[in-house]
């Protein structure tokens, strides 16, 4: 391949200015009291370094807290139950905060800690809140370091891996680029480790089914997540249009030949229709509260017409959702086409489900809006 082929084929790299640099559990751990490892932190933290002083805006979301608490507690691997991992947490985050504090010092670099739960992103109003708050962070010249509010969360508001947290801050600060650093050079077409002529993927047009596939979970005790959650982390990223790169994290200086035009691990690149702006939020970031079912002329009017959602093409509905909440969007069949945000609670829905919209008032008693969902507060994902 040509010089100038290879540079098209990074084209999306190149041009990133601000970039997310996911650091994986995996990569920062290490067989110490402490569970971080202090060499390979201090590598990341001067190619973060380098990248600021090329002018690129530079967010880190560090997995390594928990895994830092485990060493430090004295426990084998993390644990599964979240009393014991949320105690973990609260040991570990310190540990690996004043390293990164002492790392980034010595460049004379001021660091700010910010710690998320899903919850702070599924109101619109605190995602937008954290959103300047990010920026006001970056306007300062510090460098963000994010992780799961692991000590607080509970089921119901975890992100469930630091992957797909990273994908939702890269909407929150409008990143070009998420780096993933971890354990592994990148996703190959089979398992490398069955399959010894496995051979290291370069470049992923989108996510195709095969490529799926092929993503295994991880094998480090100390790590969580896998090949298969940072597809999930790439399928959020693809759907508002930034690109992810997965490379070894350990790697001598991967971050910085990468993003000098270096042909370094896997790019998965966005295809297809964006979603921008609150439309990205309700597809990717707000969890569902309940689900709608729809008829096939319904489910035509909105993917082929751009049409909102009346009643009339509603065939069911199940959930708890009230006014304002998102819902899945279903076809005939049960596959989520979309999510919105109602307009009318579960009980109403149902109610006028099937019905013409002229109808609403006499059957509710009063007609707020005419659609359950209006297109502006609908995110299609077909």
């Amino acid at each position: 391949m040509t010089k100038a082929a290879r540079g098209r084929r990074r084209e999306p790299i190149l041009r990133s200015r601000r970039i997310i640099v996911k650091v994986g559990g995996s990569v920062l751990t290490a067989p110490n009291e402490e569970g971080v490892n202090r060499r390979v932190l201090g590598q990341i933290v001067s190619q973060v370094v380098e990248l600021r002083e090329a002018r690129r805006d530079v967010v880190l979301v560090s997995s390594g807290a928990i895994a830092a608490g485990v060493k430090r507690l004295g426990m084998k691997r993390i644990p599964s139950a979240i009393p014991e991992r949320q105690a973990a947490a609260a040991v570990g985050q310190p540990i690996l905060m004043e390293a990164y504090g002492r790392a980034f010092n010595r460049k004379g670099v001021e660091i700010g800690q910010v710690l998320l739960t899903h919850a702070d992103l599924d109101v619109r109003s605190r995602f937008l809140n954290a959103c300047n708050t990010f920026e006001t962070l970056l306007a300062k010249g510090v460098i963000p370091i994010v992780n799961e509010n692991d000590t607080v969360s509970i089921e119901e508001i975890q992100f469930g891996d630091n992957d797909i947290l990273a994908a939702q801050v890269a909407q929150m600060v409008r990143a070009e680029l998420v780096i993933i650093l971890s354990d592994v050079d990148g996703l190959y077409d089979a398992d490398p480790g069955v399959t010894p002529g496995a051979s290291l993927l370069r470049r992923v047009e989108g996510l195709p089914a095969k490529v799926v596939e092929v993503a295994g979970g991880s094998l480090n005790p100390l790590a969580h997540g896998g090949m298969a959650t940072k597809m999930n982390a790439v399928k959020v990223l693809n759907r508002v249009g930034i690109s992810t790169l997965i490379v070894k994290g350990r790697s001598a200086g991967v971050l910085v030949r990468a993003l000098n035009g270096e042909e370094c691990g896997t790019l998965f690149v966005p295809n297809g229709a964006r979603l921008k702006g609150k439309k990205g939020w309700i597809g990717t970031t707000a969890k569902p509260k309940g689900w709608i079912r729809l008829d096939g002329g319904a489910v035509r009017a909105l993917i082929d017409r751009g049409k909102s959602l009346l009643p009339i093409g509603v065939t069911e509905a199940s959930g708890d959702f009230r006014f304002g909440d998102m819902v899945e969007i279903r076809d005939p069949l049960g596959n989520t086409i979309g999510k919105g945000l109602v307009n009318y609670n579960a009980a109403q829905v149902v109610r006028i489900a099937g019905k013409q919209t002229r109808e609403i008032e006499a059957i509710l008693g009063s007609k707020d809006y005419d659609e359950i969902i209006h297109r502006n507060n609908l995110a299609l994902l077909t």
